[in-house]
């Protein structure tokens, strides 16, 4: 994992220094809109719906449409004007029960990692949370921009979750939540006794995407009778320094298949056989080694077989990536 952020956590007169890591990611396959015929990517243009002319990216503002129909224009001038908060510290503003906050609150949850130096103070505000039962309630400015957020433990790592402001919360406006419903004694005993009977503890690694993973097999399988294509060579060259979109299928759809059948990152990578985990496949994208920290082999995002009718052995469906961290904080 990368490092999105890099600051502190303040309370008192106690400061942690802290990294910030994503701690969760997207899995769902991704589909391209393509030309049916050929295999082609759909683009879409930017278009004025005045002049029907098509925009440049530089000649885009941001425009606010008022209830009564006006348009507010706001320009990158306008928008440098504002204060943005860039501070680089987690400002812990009160300890609260854990229970008291609604997790209808919750948005993005993130990874605190500690500085080498700072292991101690760490482990202090982490035992210290679970000794009194307590979450902290935070200020953080992320992305340019201060959030309401709140520090909770899980197993020996401290998370920082961020929080949805109050007046993002909608109310639930039923009429039919009004009105007065009799239940009978028995029936509530009833409903008790069927919670009862299904009550279990739980563990969400019994869980699993059903959808993701047929939609996986569709796509083995037409692989495996040979009903691909190889996509069309658009002559376009990626920009130096960044990571080009999914340009080989069969690439991308091996990734999702190895983390589907749990192939193990270290096997594949030792024994050669092709079988790249999602973080060693991710690695190669980027030119950079999965969690070893050492360059990957430009070879290795070079050497998708072809789109053709494969033997069974080598059949294994190449999986979406997944989505980028960059969407993150």
């Amino acid at each position: 994992m990368r490092a999105i952020w890099k600051g502190a956590v303040s309370f008192g007169l106690v400061n942690v220094p802290v990294r910030l890591f994503a701690a969760t990611e997207e899995n769902d396959i991704r589909f391209h809109q393509v030309h049916r015929e050929d295999g082609g990517r759909i683009r879409y243009k930017r278009t004025c719906s005045i002049c029907n002319e098509e925009v440049a990216f530089e000649e885009i503002a941001k425009g606010y449409e008022t209830s009564d129909g006006q348009l507010v224009i706001l320009t990158d001038e306008d928008l440098n004007q504002l204060p943005v908060a860039t501070s680089h510290e987690i400002d812990v503003v009160e300890f609260v029960p854990s229970n008291q906050v609604d997790p209808i609150l919750f948005a993005k949850t993130y990874y605190l990692e500690p500085d080498a130096k700072a292991a101690k103070p760490y482990a202090l505000l982490r035992e210290a949370l679970i000794e009194t039962e307590r979450m902290a309630i935070v200020k953080v400015a992320l992305r340019q921009k201060e959030t309401l957020a709140v520090l909770r433990v899980r197993d020996k790592a401290i998370l920082l979750q961020t929080m949805l402001w109050p007046d993002e919360i909608r109310k639930p406006d039923f009429a039919v939540l009004d009105a007065d419903v009799e239940l009978r004694p028995q029936e509530l005993k009833m409903a008790a006794s069927l919670v009862e009977s299904m009550a279990s503890d739980f563990e969400p690694e019994g869980f699993n995407d059903t959808y993701r993973e047929a939609v996986i097999e569709l796509i083995d399988a037409k692989l495996e009778r040979g009903e691909s294509a190889q996509l069309p060579d658009t002559g376009k060259k990626e920009k130096a320094g960044k990571t080009s979109e999914v340009v080989d299928l069969l690439t991308a759809l091996q990734r999702s298949v190895d983390r589907a059948r749990g192939v193990p990152t270290d096997d594949a990578a030792e024994t050669g056989d092709g079988a790249k985990s999602a973080d060693t496949a991710k690695a190669a994208d980027t030119g950079k080694a999965a969690d070893t920290g050492k360059p990957a082999k430009k070879a290795a995002a070079k050497k998708a077989p072809p789109a053709k009718k494969a033997p069974a052995k080598k059949a294994a469906a190449k999986a979406p990536a997944k989505k980028a961290a960059s969407k993150s904080a």
